[in-house]
């Protein structure tokens, strides 16, 4: 299973969050996500180094080294490891770091992989350190390491477990363990994209979705999106519903009015981004305030707010972050006194 981030209620109802829904899944794993690093969209330094390390592996014949993708949520991080597994030729096992509860359970995991396959594990910071240990020795020697018994009667027994390759995401790569990222051969950072290759995304989407949007229509709705293909998805999955409807979204006015509905304004930004920011600049004039006051304040939870909230609006120069804490800029509040 794969599992999205914990935020408050607020946070889970945002349009253009970009943690995965339930509502997503289906369409986004079986209709949107390509197979291969070809149909791959945006990432073009990572998509030129992945498809020189599976060139590599399939040459010396064996699992492709070990990957980390590390980045803000709704980039790209799952469909990759999708694709390594499609070019590999190998099966794709999945879970994430809070449903690996014990060490018993990852044991379970390795124990059962083919040779060759990749196993690929989500929100990997939430790992707990004591489950995050056996991984050691199945990363550089494929063995397992367990201790059988307890007291003066305990012993090390090594489990070998057949070669894999895990890939590991993660929105936060300070919080992993510095012997954990060393173990990696290749660590790789997604950014956010440029709103053209959005627009190429939701084209191509358009056409699985089966009706069609012009070009102004798509630069729209990529400007929208924040730079995050899963946003994008989101909003034109939205646009097909109200096409379906009869409403005509080729028309500017009318997708404004859309937009407007499900509370984005012209900046893009929604009813918490304005809240955040609002609370910053009302509450503690401007800043700079503590990111366990904010979250207090606003009843978020600290990581919701600095994974999901701050990035894009670090992004647009909507605030800082500074030693003593957080600020907003007079940028942002020319936005909110419209």
């Amino acid at each position: 299973m794969i599992s999205s981030s914990q935020g408050g209620d607020i946070a889970e109802d945002r349009v253009v969050s970009p943690d995965e829904k339930s509502g997503d899944t289906i369409i986004f794993k079986n209709q949107f996500r390509p197979k291969n690093l070809e149909n791959y969209i945006g990432q073009k330094n990572i998509k030129k180094h992945l498809s020189v390390s599976i060139s590599s592996a399939k040459i010396r014949e064996q699992p492709l080294e070990h990957v980390l993708f590390y980045g803000p949520p709704g980039l790209g991080k799952t469909t990759l490891s999708v694709i390594l597994a499609h070019e590999m030729q190998c099966n794709l096992r999945t879970t994430s770091g809070p449903a690996i509860e014990k060490q018993s359970d990852l044991v379970s995991i390795l124990s059962n992989l083919e040779q060759g396959d990749i196993l690929f594990i989500d929100e990997i910071h939430r790992l707990r350190p004591q489950v995050e240990e056996i991984l050691y020795t199945a990363m550089e020697d494929f063995q397992i390491d367990i201790m059988v018994g307890s007291g003066t009667g305990a012993q090390s027994v090594q489990l070998p477990v057949k070669p894999f390759t895990l890939v590991w995401a993660t929105t936060r790569l300070s919080a992993l363990s510095s012997p954990l990222r060393d173990r990696f051969g290749n660590v790789l950072k997604l950014d956010f994209y440029d709103a053209g290759d959005i627009s190429t995304i939701l084209k191509n989407n358009c056409e699985t979705l089966g009706f069609d949007l012009s070009q102004k229509v798509l630069e729209v709705v990529a400007l929208k999106s924040r730079g995050t293909p899963r946003i994008a998805n989101r909003l034109l999955k939205i646009l097909r519903d109200y096409h379906t409807i009869g409403k005509d979204i080729t028309d500017i006015n009318i997708l404004k009015e859309i937009f407007t509905d499900i509370g984005i304004d012209e900046k893009w930004l929604d009813y918490l981004d304005r809240k955040y920011l609002e609370s910053i600049w009302k509450n503690f004039k401007w800043g700079p305030v503590g990111l366990g006051t904010l979250s207090s304040t606003l009843g978020e939870e600290e990581a919701t707010l600095e994974d999901v909230v701050e990035p894009y609006l670090l992004q647009i120069w909507f605030i800082e972050r500074t030693p003593r804490g957080r600020k907003i800029t007079g940028r942002a509040i020319n936005h909110l006194e419209r």
